[in-house]
């Protein structure tokens, strides 16, 4: 994470932090993406209090979430987050005038595509490195909510409600958003920098004021001794976030100090360096690397709870969750006893995505296509094809490993209940014999 002495500050955002850059020695585009991350968890704050649902109207709301969210998109990508505002406007046209049985395959090719030609351009022709902070970090979260609001659209408008599972039932959009809801959507300052992508539906119902109220009448509250709703506060949530955060960032910083990750590449580390230990070291250093997502998507998380923004109801204990838009689970992640227990909590919202927009909806060979969406999606470098292609052979050999488990199980139960019941009815028959003897 820091600059060799004298290294320039690369960024095509503002320069306004340089200093302060150069004073920790951490690159200035992670400095202004920090920045506006913590700004805009202040400004969150200020936004439940002030500009409540009961204190401002849908349209104030949103015209404010948009606003914040471009100028932070500015500010941290300058010019290059025109590429952000193209795609956005593009598809706001295609979703105004393609026809509802195709406009969810118009949104997904032209998205996808555009995602695809900046992946390029950033890496063959600009020469962005991979571990720089830009503007394709959003673009992929903008890609997400595009496809996922065409999806949407496409199941409340141009299908029948017996053709939709109930989920995809849930979530259909009934109407084209105007362009005030669709930019606050898309760009709202919560979500522009790290993400992540909710569904339409929820991001309305919140900026309205019903996204706590519609989860809370999920629960019989006068069963439980309440007159009236509650009214649960984020501020617990977010400050358990935070204290995540800190350590994932404390962490962060010691391990990658300590364990660089550009050392794999070096020649001596190479040429002198036994096979066994430059294994040990890639996969020490790929842990290390794990606390900045943490980092980024737990910060994101709080961001978003600190508006009032991801409740998803009450537990069976009877405590109140803002996990809605959460992205990881660390325990279960460091836990994981399987690579789908892995996969399921690692980069949660990523997942559902692709689920509503690409498992669901495949015609044929849903898990190969998925991955191959996920591989598409992150970028063009080709170990993400080589993870991800690997990925469907080690979910499909889970699974034929799970049905021949599962029916070995049920062989052996079924002919360990035989094996008893042929016991039984010898023991009786034997017992029978001997009382006719007797």
């Amino acid at each position: 994470m820091a600059e060799p002495p004298g290294a320039p500050h690369r960024t095509t955002g503002s320069t306004l932090l340089h200093p302060l850059s150069g004073l920790l020695g951490i690159p200035l585009d992670q400095i202004n993406f920090v920045a506006c991350q913590l700004f805009a968890l202040l400004a969150a704050f200020w936004f439940r209090v002030y500009l409540g649902p009961s204190h401002a109207s849908s349209a104030v709301r949103h015209a404010f979430a948009t606003l914040f969210g471009i100028y932070f998109a500015v500010f941290c990508f300058g010019w290059y987050s025109i590429h952000l505002f193209v795609l956005v406007m593009m598809n706001y046209g295609i979703m105004n005038m393609a026809s509802i049985p195709n406009i969810h395959r118009y949104s997904f090719v032209v998205a996808m595509g555009y995602l695809t030609l900046c992946h390029i351009s950033r890496i063959y022709i600009f020469h962005y490195g991979i571990l720089t902070t830009d503007f394709s970090g959003p673009l992929m979260i903008i890609t997400q909510k595009i496809t996922t609001l065409a999806c949407q659209l496409h199941d409340g408008i141009g299908r029948q409600a017996e053709e939709l599972t109930a989920e995809q039932n849930r979530l259909a959009v009934k109407s084209r958003p105007s362009l005030l809801e669709y930019l606050s959507y898309l760009l709202n300052f919560m979500s522009i920098i790290a993400g992540p992508c909710s569904n339409y539906k929820d991001y309305i119902a919140f900026i309205e004021g019903r996204h706590v109220h519609m989860k809370l009448l999920e629960v019989n509250w006068k069963q439980k001794g309440y007159d009236r709703l509650p009214d649960p506060s984020p501020t617990g949530a977010v400050m358990y976030k935070l204290c995540i955060t800190l350590v994932s960032l404390i962490l962060f910083l010691t391990l990658t100090k300590n364990f660089p990750m550009a050392y794999i590449i070096d020649n001596e580390f190479l040429d002198k360096t036994p096979f066994l230990s430059r294994l040990g070291y890639l996969y020490v250093v790929t842990q290390a690397a794990k606390p900045k997502y943490y980092f980024a998507w737990t910060l994101a998380d709080a961001v978003n709870n600190a508006a009032g923004y991801g409740f998803s109801g009450v537990d069976e204990r009877g405590t109140f969750r803002w996990d809605l838009l959460s992205n990881l689970n660390i325990w279960n992640i460091e836990t994981a006893t399987s690579f789908k227990m892995y996969i399921e909590n690692w980069n949660i919202q990523t997942a559902a995505w692709l689920k509503r927009v690409c498992y669901d909806r495949a015609p044929w060979y849903p898990t190969a296509l998925t991955f191959i969406l996920s591989a598409l999606w992150h970028g063009i470098y080709p170990g993400y094809y080589f993870t991800f292609l690997t990925g469907i052979l080690i979910t499909l050999a889970a699974r034929a490993v799970y049905v021949f488990s599962h029916a070995y199980s049920k062989h052996l139960g079924v002919a360990l209940a035989a094996n008893q019941t042929s016991s039984s009815l010898h023991k009786n028959g034997s017992e029978s014999g001997h009382a006719e003897l007797c």
